[in-house]
């Protein structure tokens, strides 16, 4: 006879102020708090602090996720296409599949923001990149579609 525990539940995931998985981009220090790994791949979610004059990454379109980006403190400059949005804390923006973007910090102090991938799928792209930066060299753009490539990621030339 098997008998069934009704109190079992789906495991939760606590993540600490000093927890997660810590991976340096460069001047960017991402802690990824969701890896994809708890919500059976539907959401990824990372903190990162941008130093101060951080150029983002090339201009580029997601084909298969959303991405979040929620300013916790700081200004972070986020280029849509033409178009340039200064998002101080508080603020959220969202790029859906297809809309060329990049951020940047432009200010003298440090910025911080949460971003949100759905699905999961880009945050593998970080650890790549955390791979090549720690060659000591930062990527080049050719370098850096490859690896945007295999995460239906392609830069945007043109809005």
């Amino acid at each position: 006879m098997t008998t069934h525990d009704n109190n079992v539940h789906p495991a939760v995931s606590v993540v600490g102020p000093g927890d997660g998985e810590v991976l340096m981009l460069g001047t960017t220090r991402m802690r990824v708090l969701e890896d994809g790994r708890t919500t059976g791949h539907r959401l990824g979610l990372a903190e990162s602090v941008l130093a101060p004059h951080t150029p983002g990454p090339p201009q580029h379109r997601h084909a298969r996720h959303d991405e979040g980006f929620y300013v916790i403190s700081g200004s972070v400059r986020f280029t849509v296409g033409g178009e340039e949005y200064d998002a101080t804390a508080g603020t959220l923006v969202m790029v859906p599949p297809g809309a060329p973007h990049t951020f940047a910090n432009v200010t003298g102090e440090p910025a911080v923001m949460l971003s949100t991938f759905t699905p999961d799928l880009y945050v593998q792209y970080f650890r790549d990149l955390r791979d090549l930066f720690a060659t000591g060299e930062p990527p080049s753009p050719s370098v850096s579609a490859e690896v945007m490539s295999r995460y239906a990621t392609e830069p945007a030339t043109s809005s």
